[in-house]
């Protein structure tokens, strides 16, 4: 970021990373600025939709120096838990939306059919004889996001891991969301403990941070627990196996990881550090750089998980589910 941006917030942060991220965000709202305005003054602004939208949640894990903070939520950046996966973001419209805000189950690939959606509504991709694609993940959400109406989603694969993650999980990691229920197999982080917000006093950090109680198998309410403290697995078994047996079904379907070992050849440090392509064309990767990392027999555990769950109907209760 130009100098003079950093320059503006001297006297506010005494951090240097700090003082670097806010002008970051300042350049970057100046840019956007410049961008509306073009539009209002090209009369575009009244046919324009604006989306922010976020990857994941702050990098709270595997840094020297955090200054972010996802708290009161879970977790962060490369975990599953609520801190990592509920990214924030808002939309603009003219004239287009309800003022508001929303808690509904939306997902990232819902934007591609949402913002299709709308290009057919206006009559720029004839609705009377639509054109067809392959089927998307998403589903369109314009009703939710402009009405808060009821999400068209009930579902979302967080993850299906089951190879260790640098600075992320160590173990298998899996993850789905139904409704309200939020099942985490394996291990949700890390980081998975509620990582406080900056210049918190030594009392409010002691209160917090605590070292997360951990299962192999982890349920959760999302809509009555949304920062995932209550562990729920053992009263709801018939949730466990119901969330366990979806992610089955998606992992059937599944394309084996082709992950590789660290080629050093692909160091940016022999392109002026840049990254960047760094093999001929045609050339094959090495035996020796190659790992099989498809095994089978290591997801049985999720087999196993399901077969030891007790069985709800013998336990002298029924579930709608």
């Amino acid at each position: 970021v130009p100098q003079w941006y950093i320059d503006r917030y001297s006297s506010h942060f005494k951090d240097k990373q700090e003082r670097t991220f806010a002008a970051m965000v300042s350049a970057m709202d100046e840019g956007i600025g410049n961008i509306t305005t073009a539009l209002e003054t090209a009369g575009l602004a009244d046919n324009t939709i604006i989306v922010f939208s976020s990857d994941n949640g702050a990098n709270v894990g595997c840094v020297s120096h955090v200054t972010a903070s996802n708290y009161p939520y879970r977790g962060g950046k490369r975990s599953i838990y609520e801190g990592g996966i509920r990214s924030p973001s808002f939309i603009w419209g003219k004239g287009r939306l309800h003022p508001g805000s929303s808690n509904a189950l939306i997902h990232v690939t819902d934007w591609l059919p949402t913002f299709w959606g709308l290009a057919s509504l206006q009559g720029r991709l004839k609705p009377n004889s639509p054109i067809t694609t392959k089927p998307l993940d998403g589903v369109n959400q314009w009703l939710t996001i402009s009405e808060n109406k009821d999400s068209n989603r009930t579902e979302i694969l967080l993850n299906i891991d089951p190879y260790p993650l640098p600075c992320g999980h160590r173990v298998p990691n899996y993850g789905i969301r139904w409704k309200e229920w939020k099942l985490i197999l394996g291990s949700g982080g890390p980081p998975d403990g509620w990582y406080p917000a900056p210049n918190m006093t030594a009392q409010q950090l002691q209160e917090i941070c605590h070292k997360p109680i951990e299962g192999y198998v982890e349920l959760y309410n999302i809509e009555l627990d949304p920062y995932e403290h209550r562990n729920v697995s053992d009263r709801y078994p018939h949730i466990v196996k119901k969330l366990t047996h979806k992610l089955m079904a998606y992992n059937e379907t599944a394309v084996p990881p082709g992950n590789m070992k660290v080629d050093p050849a692909s160091s940016p440090k022999h392109f002026n550090y840049t990254w960047m392509p760094w093999m001929k064309d045609g050339e094959e990767v090495g035996e020796d750089m190659r790992r099989n990392l498809w095994n089978v027999e290591e997801y049985n555990w999720v087999q196993r998980e399901v077969e030891e769950l007790p069985d709800p109907c013998l336990q002298g209760f029924s579930v709608d589910m």
